[in-house]
């Protein structure tokens, strides 16, 4: 098949969360399995310099809007693992400081930029290679769909194209005034409760569930979790009547990158035959830490992640007092909401022996603490898919999570009288309920031949993209079977 992604998003190029590994991951792997593959990015600020002397595909694509046009360039970025990439060249929209806001907050001409980025892909995919399927992810490509089936519905080249929606993270849907559909030249019949209308605003995310052959989101649990009110963000009545075209398929991870075992930023290599570097990897991460007189029966906890109170740690807060009594030591990496930079930043002088917490984010840092922690701890109040808790099994870091989304499908509850799980959950928001697990785990640490029994259970998970990739083909040969 010929399948044409469309992201705002992609390793190497831009990243701000787990989209971009998705998409940097499951082309390649598509490549792999026989299809052909085409990724079409916007050339943000910064892009060109990563790309090896790009060339021009398209030299001018007219993109209209209701009193101008746009002029947009597409830039050819070459094949990379067999798949090629192409960028939308309109420096007034991206050539800019972020890839949707600042500080300040959101770019408020975000619904002109996305939309133009849809037309575009639609435009040049005419150009350069029509697909056999559309493949687009979040509320920024969500209009593709929308277009598709209505602008260009009589587009003799397009119009029996289908399209598959990947929804990584509901909480993100793309707002803006109804006078958008004006703007994007949308027919005013879209702007309904039982399509893109949401309590009066012009809604991305919704339009592209309304007008997507299939959507999938990234772990069965949140395929569920989406059709309720506590997840679905306002949007659960679309996702349950679209739940015959809903399927969860869960992450893969990029193995050459997150492997211990040829891991280039860890201070010692290790595997589930031979754990003893991951020692050595644990006092190298105690002494970035400055924190060196840790003894070897003291459990070392880490953390990487965005701290906000969606990652849950409301309830680390909550027991903060109660966990520092423990015998433990809590290594923390990350940035995000100034409430919780504070408090953490004041944890961390309040008890200098027990937590200690670098505000920011440093990639060798995060593999450092993965290799050298002894449990990873992820108690999110909800997490579509994640993905530090799969490189923690890898690393023989067993993660302590909330059993929500991602983190019920890829974590087991540890047995010790049987030696089964991988790892420690907790359900609720009850912060004891997490301080429960925290000391389950601080038990089963105590048992060396036990840890290290579901230290191996972990390490012998298979997340590799293979069988995700799988999956999307099958939605994909479906999806194409109906639009025949």
């Amino acid at each position: 098949m010929q399948i044409v992604f469309a992201a705002s998003e992609c390793v190497p190029f831009a990243k701000t969360g787990g989209l971009a590994d998705v998409v940097g991951a499951l082309p390649a792997e598509l490549t792999q399995l026989g299809h052909r593959v085409t990724v079409y990015l916007p050339l943000y600020r910064g892009v060109l310099e990563k790309l090896n002397k790009p060339k021009t595909a398209i030299p001018s694509l007219t993109i209209p809007f209701p009193f101008y046009n746009r002029f947009v360039r597409i830039v050819d970025g070459g094949l990379r693992e067999g798949v090629q990439f192409y960028f939308v060249d309109c420096p007034e929209l991206f050539d800019r400081e972020g890839l949707y806001g600042t500080q300040a907050g959101d770019y408020p001409d975000n619904a002109e930029r996305f939309g133009l980025f849809a037309r575009a892909v639609l435009e040049a995919s005419k150009q350069l290679g029509v697909p056999d399927v559309f493949h687009v992810h979040d509320w920024q490509a969500a209009m593709l769909p929308v277009l598709l089936r209505t602008t260009y519905y009589f587009d003799p080249v397009l119009r029996k194209i289908p399209c598959v929606l990947t929804v990584h993270n509901a909480g993100y849907q793309g707002w803006f005034p109804p006078k958008t559909t004006e703007q994007l030249l949308l027919p005013w019949d879209v702007f309904t409760m039982d399509k893109l209308e949401h309590f009066d605003t012009f809604n991305f995310l919704k339009g592209g569930i309304v007008y997507s052959d299939a959507i999938t989101t990234v772990s069965p649990t949140y395929a569920k979790e989406i059709q309720t009110e506590e997840f679905g963000f306002g949007l659960e009545s679309m996702f349950q009547r679209r739940a015959a075209d809903l399927h969860g398929i869960l992450n893969g991870v990029d193995t050459s990158a997150w492997n211990p075992a040829t891991d280039a930023l860890i201070a010692a290599h290790y595997s589930a035959r031979r754990l003893e570097g991951k020692k050595t990897c644990r006092r190298d991460l105690l002494h970035a830490y400055a924190l060196d007189a840790v003894p070897e029966t003291t459990p070392v906890v880490g953390i990487v992640s965005r701290l906000a109170t969606q990652k849950g740690f409301d309830l680390i807060a909550a027991i903060a007092d109660d966990l520092a009594q423990e015998e433990m030591v809590l290594l923390v990496l990350g940035s995000g909401e100034t409430y919780y930079e504070k408090l953490f930043t004041e944890l961390t002088e309040k008890f200098p022996d027990k937590i200690a917490v670098r505000i920011g984010y440093d990639n060798v840092l995060a593999h450092k603490i993965e290799a050298g922690s002894d449990m990873f701890l992820m108690p999110s109040r909800y997490e579509p898919c994640g993905l530090n808790q799969i490189y923690s099994l890898h690393y023989g870091t067993p993660p302590i999570v909330r059993a929500t989304g991602g983190l019920e499908d890829t974590v087991q509850e540890w047995n010790a009288e049987t030696r089964t799980g991988t790892g420690f959950k907790f359900k609720g928001l009850d912060p004891m309920d997490l301080l429960a697990a925290l000391q389950r785990a601080f038990v089963a640490f105590q048992d060396t031949p036990g840890w290290q029994q579901l230290q191996r259970n972990g390490m012998a998970m298979d997340f590799r993209w293979k069988n995700p990739a799988k999956q999307y083909v099958a939605v994909y040969e479906e999806v194409a079977r109906r639009r025949s």
